[in-house]
């Protein structure tokens, strides 16, 4: 995430194999944390360096093949880098929470959505 004149901006990715709006996530690879993963997947997906901030939860859910997918989140703070269409991404947008809600796929995004905007609230992020 990333504040443009005060206002509260997230990055959120188009995957056209599956024509979704949805958070840059991914799997682990072997022996690395869910901390390592995640800066490193949203790093190869929207070629934004970043730290993370806070965590912010975790979602479970059936893949469309049928398998189990636990996804771990963090809000993070982009320091460097830009977007570049990839295998995987072909559209980054930064958006503020409002867009975003309507922009994402998936109700467990728009979730999130909804953790982020009462979690700056109390303590904002960046």
């Amino acid at each position: 995430m990333r504040r443009d004149s005060g206002a509260l901006e997230i990055a959120v990715v188009h995957r056209p194999v599956h024509q979704d709006w949805s958070f840059p996530k991914g799997k682990l690879e072997e022996g690395e944390t869910f901390e390592l993963a995640a800066l490193r997947e949203v790093e190869e997906e929207t070629g934004l360096a970043c730290r993370l901030l806070r965590f912010i939860g975790h979602t479970d859910y059936v893949d469309r093949k049928g398998r189990p997918k636990a996804v771990a989140y963090w809000v993070m703070a982009a320091q460097s880098g830009s977007f570049a269409p990839n295998a995987e991404v072909d559209e980054m947008r930064w958006v503020t929470l409002d867009g975003a809600s309507r922009l994402l796929s998936y109700p467990r995004d728009r979730e999130l959505v909804a953790v982020v905007m009462a979690a700056d609230q109390v303590e904002p992020f960046v």
